[in-house]
């Protein structure tokens, strides 16, 4: 009885499964070599089939959606006055701006009053205008063309506002 349990065991040692030289991608080599057994896929997750991954979400400011582009610079091609979406009212200032990689843009001119006019060149950073529909950037106040905010005391820098000189007492 001894001998056909011998010879069982010898050929089940000689029928080595191989190693493929390419894995296949869903296969790492700690799932090759793993004591466990991968487990069957349940009845409910056939019917459904396979996982699908997430879809990769859209970049909110596409023209400077390459590696090194944080701003770019462009020419003002016409400056107009956009309706806000509904629960909001008020006229938002807008520029529509040829940008230097040549893609056309329309861009939120932030702050009150502005100085730039058809072939400025302005500056232009990324940033939706939340209550204008299609208005996918900003322009930076205080640089090329587009002047700072007069009068800013809060937020300057964002506005492109210097720190205004104290005045000196008893002179």
């Amino acid at each position: 009885m001894a001998a056909p349990m011998l010879r069982y065991i010898s050929l089940s040692f000689a029928r080595r499964p191989t190693v493929p030289s390419a894995l296949p991608q869903h296969l790492s080599p700690s799932r090759l070599f793993s004591t466990t057994p991968a487990p069957n896929a349940t009845l409910n997750q056939v019917l459904r089939g396979c996982r699908q991954g997430k879809r990769a979400r859209h970049a909110v400011s596409p023209a400077l959606a390459g590696p090194d582009c944080p701003q770019l610079k462009g020419v003002c091609l016409k400056v107009g006055i956009q309706r806000p979406k509904k629960p909001n009212s008020g006229e938002r200032k807008t520029a529509r701006i040829r940008l230097s990689s040549g893609a056309m843009v329309t861009a939120y001119i932030p702050g009150e009053g502005h100085n730039i006019q058809q072939h400025s060149v302005v500056l232009v950073r990324g940033g939706r205008a939340q209550d204008c529909p299609g208005v996918r950037y900003h322009l930076v106040r205080g640089a090329l063309d587009l002047g700072g905010v007069a009068n800013r005391t809060t937020s300057r820098s964002k506005y492109g506002t210097k720190k205004p000189k104290k005045a000196s007492v008893g002179t």
